[in-house]
């Protein structure tokens, strides 16, 4: 008996071995997110801890945060050259590349991160859809994504009365679907990475910004806002982290298979502390001196017609250049259908 209890725990320790990497590996990641932001703190640490963990400690991270490696929109470039083994990758910062994937910034029908995270990660990993279409043709994967909430208009002086408040006014945006957005309540977006718009907005150059509530505090803005929209969605923003196809073909099949259980138990994860965070930092926001205001019925009932077009259009627009808009906004829509 004792004989088979020794072989028995031989096999599981053997098994145990077998299922960790073959070689120590360190992989250099890099974002534009402030320390302390809830994206880095709640799924890009979460999943780097979850990877060690599940490794035993053989996968290991290099991690530069707050544009240390380069601004938001050369991250892509920085990854696929190999500078960055895992580069975050806002779609809207490099639409030239990615113009696809804005599908997940439309203002769509999903009230929450984790609606359009859920949706937006079927299409965008691996085999899927979008994958195929945009990310796979780029040489990279996608290992991790979030829909952030939707977006509110911030204004730094001018008070919010009705869909007339906005005319003029200059906001910040991510460009893609936010572009549209923004003209179509008759204001002019300005195009620009959220670290960029604190010192925008000190200098007056922007009059505000199109934000979910969860980026107003870590960007430091707040002390420049003063009255905000509610109830209403202005579309939304894509995260994702990517790792190039090339780094990707290098690793271990079992390192490979950490990294993407992982990303994807920190996408779902990351995208419950958004909606968590969102209500939460709503009222902190209030609280610091912003006033939100609810659009009076009829120019909030405008604002869903002239915002309810805009999916259309923007697909409309890149079948006209040759690219599957309006596939993938089909395959956007059934993947929110099934996650609702």
């Amino acid at each position: 008996m004792l004989k088979y209890l020794k072989a028995g725990v031989a096999l599981v320790s053997l098994l145990a071995v077998s299922a960790m990497p073959s070689v120590a590996e360190t992989l250099r990641i890099g974002d534009s997110f402030p320390v302390g932001h809830y994206i880095a703190e709640n799924m890009t640490k979460f999943w780097m801890e979850d990877v060690k963990s599940r490794s035993g400690g053989k996968i290991d991270f290099q991690y530069f945060p707050a544009e240390q490696m380069g601004k938001a929109k050369d991250l892509l470039s920085l990854t696929q050259s190999g500078v960055l083994d895992i580069g975050y990758v806002g779609p809207s910062y490099v639409s030239d590349k990615l113009p696809l994937s804005s599908v997940g910034e439309m203002p769509e029908a999903f009230t929450n991160s984790c609606q359009g995270t859920k949706a937006f990660w079927e299409i965008a990993k691996p085999g899927g859809a979008l994958d195929q279409a945009e990310f796979a043709p780029n040489g990279v994967r996608v290992l991790l994504v979030m829909v952030l909430p939707p977006y509110q208009v911030f204004t730094a002086k001018r008070e919010i009365s009705g869909l007339d408040s906005f005319k003029g006014l200059k906001l910040r945006t991510t460009g893609g679907a936010k572009e549209i957005a923004t003209h179509s309540i008759g204001a002019v977006p300005v195009q620009m990475a959220a670290p960029e718009a604190r010192d925008a907005l000190s200098r007056g150059t922007l009059d505000g910004l199109l934000f979910p509530h969860s980026s107003i505090l870590p960007y430091d803005v707040l002390p420049f806002l003063k009255y905000a929209t509610q109830d209403v969605n202005f579309g939304s923003f894509v995260v994702t982290y990517v790792i190039s196809q090339q780094k990707w073909d290098q690793l271990d099949a079992e390192t490979q298979k950490i990294l993407a259980e992982a990303g994807e138990a920190a996408t779902m994860h990351g995208c419950e502390v958004a909606d968590k965070l969102d209500g939460v930092d709503k009222q902190t926001i209030a609280d610091g001196g912003v006033t939100f205001v609810s659009l009076p019925d009829a120019d909030k009932a405008k604002l869903e017609e002239l915002l309810g077009t805009l999916s259309n259009r923007w697909a409309d627009e890149l079948d006209q250049r040759g690219k599957p808009g309006k596939t993938i906004l089909g395959a956007f829509r059934d993947a929110l259908g099934a996650a609702q």
